[in-house]
């Protein structure tokens, strides 16, 4: 089993000021945790950066040229009130799709067999045209367009279990059949989408809420009686992973409380689906996660899930 880690300098460079919870030692944590013998065995590798036609399959033009128009020389500048970025976040957010997108490649051409990609900004936040939630540009929902335009992909899916629901992947996948977006989130929380009786307009979404205070119980069955079958159902030829780790109980964000063994759980049923449907082709995607000892632990559990598998 071949597990691909990628990663840039760049993405530490992007820096949403003093406080912000989307700092760079997020990733500077993710990072130090794959320094440990056990995870020799990924291959490192440096993420690219995208071309600016790769986003324009998610994100408008006017709203891309906005983003690189309003990089600060110095300091930091808000693009909305949560959503901060700095001279460097413009070669940060190029990086953090290129890394997603390159997995993608590097899997269907059966480079490896999986990939976990750690890099930021996050993404599953961003619209079309619209910043939000940290997030610049949806990085996986960019990858998913790739695979279905450059890969000639018909099938692809996105599973993702951050605390907060992906507003910006469920925009951007809504009323295409070849696409499919499951996501379990605390509700109520930001940004208040995701109702479990939303499915979308043509019945492609799965969401599952999940109230403050819900655990392991909760959380576990939520995948195995909606998330499992339905992926199943769909039988994608690429599963995309938005791997935030911020509904684990230290996280500071949020308040669902899951252990980090939930995340080996998720990691290991999601690539047993795909080794069913997919030749086990995944590519995972740092999105959450901000208490820095859990974030470290939980992607630990994911990368090890998947060398294993």
């Amino acid at each position: 089993m071949t597990t691909l880690l990628y990663s840039h300098p760049d993405c530490a460079l992007h820096d949403p000021g003093a406080g912000h919870p989307e700092c760079p030692d997020r990733l500077r944590a993710v990072l130090a945790a794959f320094e440990t013998e056990e995870f020799a065995r990924l291959e490192r590798r440096q993420a690219p950066k995208i071309e600016i036609a790769e986003i324009e399959r998610v994100h408008r033009r006017h709203y891309i040229e906005a983003v690189f128009a309003k990089m600060p020389v110095s300091g930091q500048r808000h693009l909305d009130p949560d959503t901060a970025i700095s001279p460097a976040s413009g070669e940060a957010a190029l990086r953090a799709v290129g890394a997603v997108v390159a997995a993608v490649d590097a899997v269907i051409g059966g480079e490896a067999d999986n990939a976990f990609c750690a890099v930021r900004p996050p993404g599953h936040h961003a619209e079309a045209d619209r910043a939000m939630g940290f997030c610049l540009f949806n990085n996986v929902a960019i990858a998913a367009r790739h695979g279905q335009a450059v890969c000639g992909l018909k099938r692809v899916a996105v599973v993702d279990f951050d605390v907060h629901h992906g507003n910006g992947t469920q925009a951007a996948f809504e009323g295409d059949a070849g696409l499919f977006y499951a996501s379990s989130h605390q509700s109520p929380c930001f940004p208040g989408t995701g109702a479990s009786t939303d499915r979308g307009r043509i019945g492609n979404m799965v969401n599952v809420q999940l109230a403050p205070g819900a655990g392991s119980a909760e959380f576990r069955k939520g995948y195995e009686e909606r998330v499992f079958p339905a992926l199943r159902d769909f039988s994608p030829e690429l599963l995309l992973i938005s791997a935030g780790f911020d509904a684990h109980a230290s996280d500071p964000l949020a308040q669902v409380r899951l252990v980090t063994e939930d995340y080996g759980w998720v990691a290991r049923n999601l690539l047993d689906i795909a080794a069913e449907c997919c030749r086990g082709r995944v590519v995972a995607t740092l999105e959450g996660g901000y208490d820095m000892v859990a974030l470290a632990a939980a992607a630990a559990a994911l990368a090890r899930a998947f060398m294993d598998a």
